[in-house]
């Protein structure tokens, strides 16, 4: 049943990854896709414009219109409404899916990169949903999408990029207002993944192998259209591609894993291992909705802790991880069985020890032992993940879009 048949989707970021992703799930049903994105010209790393877009639309059987819009300016967000009203009609759904990144802490994030998230992310799906929203009203369908994450107040999610989270979670206020706000005429929810998403840019930045940890685009497009599928009541809600497909009675994901069978990176935001929180975070108007517990004393890493971790790490090493990450990362560790360590992931076989590494390093971390234990007492892989992250985000280049660990783009090719 073609259930979108006709309807108009307004979807920024849709010239490649997840926004072209979901455009085309759509337009497979016939739907009248507008292309709201920036890209016009082909990037040497990334595929995609929004006229290339705009052929595969068409080719699966629905209808494109390509429109240059960079969401920081309103004046394009509205020209690209109106020609989307003009040639089709209306517009049914809105999905905001363009959005930019910059994971750094708070000293280490320039301003103007501050701007640009806030400009993008929040501010770019405000201005959108306030263009569309005159018409979405008018709609028997009426759904606003956003990619963003659920609310959730862990202080690990802003303690390392306190202004992306911000930005990030700017998005997702925007479904909590205007779900209450446009209750019973637009039915305004967010999506986000449970895992890592294979997009042609996490290939540039993750490296060889990243791809094994990922699930394919189709996921994030599936659940899109489980939601566009709900009526106007269904709103307000912060859904997990994975959890409403469940509801839609898949059982069997590994056609979604880009290799069925290998571990899954989680996605940010999403505490799959939640420690309890104890402490109702100080906040103004929100308290966070945490099942709180008797406080536990967090117990010191024993003497000896840091060097069973290496020794941990040195046993997962082989030349496939190092071929993945190319990095030597220095650890300046403080407090019990501190000091300075290595690890090279750029050597022929790996190597860790005390002390500093034979080569220069190329990303320097510094944290007290407590927290290098607990960040890396898990699984190698997700430690390695951590590793390429910090690696690629340590010459101050700006990527986005995240998505969602979502597809990351280069700021000279930056879609929104």
């Amino acid at each position: 049943m073609r259930r979108l048949a006709g309807c108009t989707v307004f979807i920024t970021g849709a010239s490649r990854g997840i926004g072209k992703a979901i455009a085309l799930k759509a337009a497979k049903d016939g739907a009248n896709i507008v292309i709201a994105a920036k890209t016009t010209h082909p990037h040497p790393k990334l595929p995609g414009t929004i006229y290339t877009a705009a052929e595969e639309i068409e080719a699966v059987g629905g209808k494109a219109l390509p429109c240059i819009v960079d969401v920081r300016d309103e004046q394009q967000i509205s020209d690209a409404v109106e020609k989307a009203v003009e040639k089709f009609g209306g517009i049914d759904i809105l999905v905001n899916n363009a959005s930019a990144i910059s994971l750094t802490n708070t000293l280490e994030t320039p301003t103007k990169r501050m701007d640009l998230m806030m400009s993008v992310n929040t501010r770019g799906t405000y201005l959108a949903s306030k263009a569309c929203i005159p018409y979405l009203k008018k709609s028997k369908v009426a759904h606003i999408l956003n990619l963003s994450p659920p609310l959730n107040l862990n202080p690990i999610w802003f303690k390392q990029h306190c202004a992306y989270t911000i930005a990030k979670y700017g998005m997702s206020m925007c479904v909590l207002g205007m779900a209450e706000e446009f209750k019973g005429e637009i039915a305004v929810n967010a999506l986000w993944p449970k895992t890592a998403i294979h997009t042609a840019a996490m290939d540039m930045l993750g490296g060889s192998g990243i791809e094994s940890q990922c699930r394919k685009v189709d996921i994030i497009a599936d659940a899109a259209y489980a939601i566009f599928k709900k009526p106007k009541s269904f709103t307000g809600n912060f859904v997990i591609d994975e959890n409403i497909l469940k509801e839609e009675g898949i059982k069997n994901f590994d056609a979604y894993a880009i290799k069925p069978g290998h571990t899954l990176l989680p996605d940010f935001f999403l505490d799959e291992y939640p420690e309890p929180i104890t402490k109702k975070m100080e906040s103004t108007g929100a308290v966070p909705e945490f099942k709180e517990e008797k406080p536990q004393p967090q117990p010191k890493p024993h003497l000896g802790a840091v060097e069973e971790t290496f020794r941990i790490v040195k046993d997962s090493l082989s030349d496939d991880v190092v071929k993945a990450t190319q990095g030597i990362y220095l650890f300046e560790l403080s407090g019990e069985d501190g000091g300075t360590w290595f690890l090279d992931l750029k050597s022929k076989g790996g190597n860790v020890g005390y002390g500093e590494p034979s080569n220069r390093a190329d990303v320097v971390m510094s944290m007290s032992t407590d927290d290098f234990v607990k960040m890396f007492s898990g699984e190698f892989s997700s430690l390695l993940v951590y590793l390429i992250v910090q690696r690629k985000f340590s010459s101050d280049i700006l990527l986005y879009p995240f998505p969602n660990n979502q597809d990351l783009h280069m700021l000279a090719a930056v879609e929104s």
